[in-house]
């Protein structure tokens, strides 16, 4: 049965082919198939490795990091940005934090002259009022728009401290040493809002006492209405805005009852940490990897090898991963083409923060080298259409 499957995928979709593979510097990062990496760079802090496999059609994950100066004044503070988004619906609302998300920060930071949680807050805040803005420049044309939305992981490393910002169910996991013993373990450093966890559904009921289907579990899935899997994310404002919920947005998204307060929150969960000597790592991923690996087994991966690309080895043995539970081969799997691929494996970001000590604790004054570098991803030919996008498995049904 299986190898019917295989045949007849191979039949439909062209393997991946040398078109996509770029040889040469990897200064800007390297495609080979549907994986694009970067094995090693420096920021502000130590070094860092990148990773990116595209599953659907077009790339949903989008990811940065920014160095240096993360103010628009010259006199700083310096440090670095690290982001994950995780896009579901289609491409067009991670893209757009990946365009403004940072640059929210900087002005943010620039106002207030220092780096803080009320800096990151802002800059969520500012980049949910644009997707909206965006979303009712659009609707008449293309109101499906509304129906698109993405998770959102940040990192701020400045001045010794470390902000983790979340949105959806990306993962930020830090690799601490134990002085005594010597062993790496992992610290998981985001809060999660996904409907499976038991004390966010609990968090939805309390906040909607009045409706019993705030929360239901379809095929074996716990969904928020019975559409979206998150209960956090940027966009989705078909699930915030009653006047986005109605015709001409598909029958299959929009709701019985009007919608009188948001059901969806666009309000990050924030954590500041004091970074410490033993403090070795942070892997920073989209639920595409957290799916196949354990925090653990993660940070194991990372510990247990050189630091020059460990993001592409954390990919690789979650594909390992995704191989195995549907009984095929690694090399099988990395033949199906993008779209095909998703019934796999979702697109996966992993970018594995390195942090030096020495670096780390310097003062938020001491000015370094700029770096901005995204993931990246297979393009479309020009003039190609992009495919119709339907929301993913990922969040939605």
């Amino acid at each position: 049965m299986f190898s019917e499957l295989m045949n007849f995928l191979r039949a439909c979709f062209r393997p991946r082919s040398n078109r996509h593979v770029h040889k040469g510097s990897d200064a800007g990062g390297r495609q080979d198939g549907l994986l694009w990496y970067k094995d090693s760079g420096q920021h502000a802090n130590g070094e860092f490795s990148m990773a990116v496999v595209q599953a659907n059609n077009l790339l949903e994950d989008q990811s940065q990091i920014e160095s240096g100066n993360l103010s628009l004044h010259e006199s700083g503070p310096y440090g670095t940005f690290v982001g994950v988004y995780d896009g579901h619906g289609g491409p067009e609302t991670s893209r757009y934090v990946n365009d403004h998300l940072f640059q929210h920060l900087k002005r943010f930071t620039s106002e207030q002259q220092s780096m803080s949680v009320d800096v990151i807050r802002k800059a969520f805040q500012a980049t949910e009022d644009g997707v909206v803005a965006q979303v009712s420049k659009q609707w008449s044309m293309r109101p499906q728009i509304a129906a698109v939305g993405s998770c959102c992981l940040v990192g701020v490393i400045c001045g010794g401290t470390l902000y983790i910002a979340n949105l959806g169910d990306s993962r930020a996991v830090l690799g601490r040493v134990v002085k005594a013993t010597g062993e790496v373990l992992s610290v998981q450093l985001s809060a999660e809002h996904n409907a499976s966890i038991e004390s966010v559904r609990h968090e939805l009921r309390a906040l909607h006492p009045d409706d019993p289907q705030i929360v239901v579990l379809k095929h074996n899935v716990w969904r928020v209405k019975g559409l979206i899997q998150v209960s956090r994310s940027i966009g989705d404002v078909y699930l915030k805005k009653a006047e986005f919920n109605q015709e001409p947005l598909y029958a299959k998204f929009r709701l019985r009852e009007p919608i009188t307060k948001p059901i969806l929150s666009a309000e990050p969960s924030i954590s500041v940490l004091q970074l410490q000597p033993q403090d070795q790592f942070i892997i920073f991923a989209s639920d595409g990897l957290w799916e196949h690996l354990s925090n653990q087994e993660a940070v194991d991966i990372v510990q247990n090898h050189p630091r020059s690309g460990s993001a592409r080895r954390l990919v690789k043995a979650a594909l390992l991963e995704a191989a195995k539970k549907r009984e095929m081969r690694y090399s099988d799997l990395k033949k199906i083409d993008r779209g095909v691929r998703r019934h796999f494996h979702d697109d996966i970001t992993v970018i594995v923060v390195f942090l030096d000590s020495n670096l780390v604790s310097r003062g938020s004054s001491t000015k370094c080298a700029s770096l901005s570098i995204r993931g990246g991803g297979v393009n479309l030919r020009p003039n190609s259409l992009a495919p119709c996008t339907t929301p993913s498995d990922h969040s939605m049904a």
